[in-house]
C-alpha cells in the first residue's frame, strides 16, 4: 500500500519560509516522479512543482524564483522549500506521487501565510 506523508506546513508571517517534507512508501520511488500540489478554497487544485527521478524540475511561474523541489532518493523524501511566502501561497498543499501514470496523494498539509 502507497502512503505519502507531508509535514513541515503552518502558519507564517508575509515573507517568511516553510519547508515542507513528504516521506513516501513506495516502491520504485527513485522512478517516480514527484509533484507538489496546493489548492487554496474555492479554487481548483493546481501544480506547484514537480521532480522526475533523475531530478529534472517544472516549477510554476506563480513560485517560480521562491519555492525549490528536491528529493533525496535514498529517503524516500522529497521538499518543498517556500521562500518569500504571500498570503496567496496559503492553501492545503497536497504530495503527488506518479508512477508509470498511477498517481497517488497525500493528506494534505495547511499552509497559512499572514499579511
Amino acid at each position: 500500500q502507497v502512503q505519502l506523508e507531508e509535514s513541515g506546513g503552518g502558519l507564517v508571517q508575509t515573507g517568511g519560509s516553510l519547508r515542507l517534507s513528504c516521506a513516501a512508501s513506495l516502491t520504485y520511488f527513485s522512478l517516480s516522479t514527484m509533484g507538489w500540489y496546493r489548492q487554496a478554497p474555492g479554487k481548483e487544485r493546481e501544480l506547484v512543482a514537480s521532480i522526475t527521478g533523475g531530478g529534472n524540475t517544472i516549477t510554476a511561474d506563480f513560485v517560480k524564483g521562491r519555492f525549490t523541489i528536491s528529493r533525496e532518493n535514498v529517503k524516500n523524501t522529497v521538499y518543498l522549500q517556500m521562500n518569500s511566502l504571500k498570503p496567496e501561497d496559503t492553501a492545503v498543499y497536497y504530495c503527488n506521487a506518479n508512477l508509470v501514470g498511477q498517481h497517488y496523494w497525500g493528506q494534505g498539509t495547511q499552509v497559512t501565510v499572514s499579511s
